[in-house]
């Protein structure tokens, strides 16, 4: 248990990196819910927001894996910086931007044949007529995505995280303004519907790494870091750690982001109304996440660069502090599922139908709150000792071997519906968020002996 002295030594700096990421996070988060919401008004609400869920919860299964195969740049640069070598920082994210160029084909393989997968899935054709054009419109976002990850986690490593919440915030209004225009044809734009939203979405996308990339090349003038003197030849064996790092990184949040397109995709079988239903349910619960996901992050950076430090008591209370921040907020968020649902579900739609069928997801959200911000912070604080293996071997089996198994039982075979999916799956996070915790505090007690890192 973390001790009163910690907490209060631990709290001010830890939420000081952690607030603007958790704005930048919410930011992206928001970003979904107003794609969300505005074609959710579309004349064939239901299947329009199905469409939405869909492509985008099947886009996320691609593009966050290799977002993942960038996240070791939170290790390798936060440890450098503690260790205060700032030309090593700037090597990683070299060869990061470099990973990102050859990873963007080889990722938009699986866009291509999107259409035969919705088809192989038995998803509604209205619906799917919907999907294929918003993931095609999607797609042309991939790269910048790609390169905003990798800026992002470098900047973020070396506690510049005011430019990541400017830059989510503000993408958040140019995805709205164009949402306007392309959805509902403004301003002489034509009406392009679901499909609209699609490339608002990937317009904004290109707006966050053309803000990150400008302002990395401003802070490097103004203060003369020598960014620009960083040798731009290929390193493999930086290449090699980064991939080596990451790639269970990526696994583990494909495993956690498939997962729910899985979901979403068998909901889809149930109809309109259970699909909207769901996406609702799973933008809710989404954003809460997104605040121990930002807490996470920091936790990643405090711990790595109080390794760096060779500071290792320091970098334990680091990250029991953030353990305990993303606990607290998930604690409260249960508490407003459980009592707002009805008033959540209006905000999407008033079909009565979906509002009543929302209201029952949002209770099975509820119970695995606590445990969601358990996993989401222990995993970066895992992820800033350089332990990337435990959490993607935890959500393999708690998601993939327990949960959506049990799940789907519930679903089609005990005839439970959406409820069923959603109530393996909170079984799982609760497993998860229970193990990575001890995971934690395993790895706590074997810091003394890190002299060697």
């Amino acid at each position: 248990m973390i001790r009163l002295r910690t907490l209060r030594r631990e709290l001010r700096p830890t939420v000081r990196l952690a607030l603007p990421l958790v704005l930048a996070e919410i930011g992206w988060m928001t970003m979904g819910i107003v794609d969300t919401v505005m074609v959710g008004h579309l004349p064939e609400s239901a299947r329009a927001i199905g469409a939405v869920s869909i492509s985008s919860n099947l886009f996320n299964v691609v593009a966050f894996f290799g977002g993942g195969l960038l996240i070791g740049l939170d290790t390798l640069v936060s440890q450098a910086f503690g260790a205060g070598q700032r030309e090593d920082c700037h090597r990683s994210l070299v060869n990061g931007v470099y990973l990102a160029i050859a990873m963007t084909p080889l990722l938009m393989v699986p866009f291509w044949f999107f259409g035969p997968l919705l088809r192989g899935l038995h998803i509604d054709p209205a619906i799917a007529s919907f999907a294929i054009p918003y993931m095609k419109a999607l797609a042309f976002g991939l790269f910048p995505l790609l390169l905003y990850f990798a800026v992002r986690r470098c900047i973020q490593a070396m506690n510049l995280v005011r430019p990541v919440a400017f830059a989510l915030i503000t993408a958040n209004i140019i995805n709205a303004l164009f949402n306007w225009i392309l959805i509902y044809g403004k301003w002489g734009a034509p009406a392009m519907g679901v499909v609209g939203s699609g490339w608002s979405t990937a317009l904004s996308r290109a707006y966050l790494a053309v803000v990150l990339v400008g302002y990395l090349l401003w802070y490097d003038r103004r203060h003369r870091t020598d960014l620009l003197k960083t040798p731009v030849d290929l390193d493999f064996t930086r290449i090699r750690r980064l991939i080596i790092l990451g790639l269970p990184a990526a696994v583990q949040i494909t495993l956690e982001v498939s997962v729910f397109a899985l979901a979403t995709a068998l909901i889809g079988r149930l109809g309109a109304v259970a699909l909207a239903s769901h996406q609702i349910a799973l933008n809710t619960i989404a954003f809460t996440y997104m605040v121990p996901l930002g807490i996470s992050s920091a936790a990643a950076v405090r711990v790595g660069q109080a390794i760096g430090r060779r500071e290792p008591v320091a970098a334990g209370e680091s990250g029991d502090t953030a353990i305990f921040l993303g606990a607290a907020f998930m604690t409260l968020a249960a508490a407003v599922l459980l009592v707002f649902p009805r008033w959540i579900a209006l905000m999407y739609t008033p079909d009565e139908v979906v509002i009543r069928s929302t209201s029952l997801l949002l209770a099975a959200g509820a119970a695995f709150q606590l445990f969601d911000g358990i996993q989401t912070v222990a995993t970066g604080a895992l992820r800033g000792a350089g332990d990337t293996r435990t959490p993607m071997l935890c959500h393999f089996t708690g998601y993939w071997v327990i949960g959506l198994p049990l799940g789907a039982w519930l679903c089609f075979r005990r005839g439970w519906g959406a409820f069923g999916i959603w109530s393996g799956l909170s079984l799982a996070l609760i497993l998860i968020g229970i193990v990575l915790l001890f995971a934690w505090r395993r790895t706590v007690r074997h810091f003394p002996g890190m002299a060697d890192l």
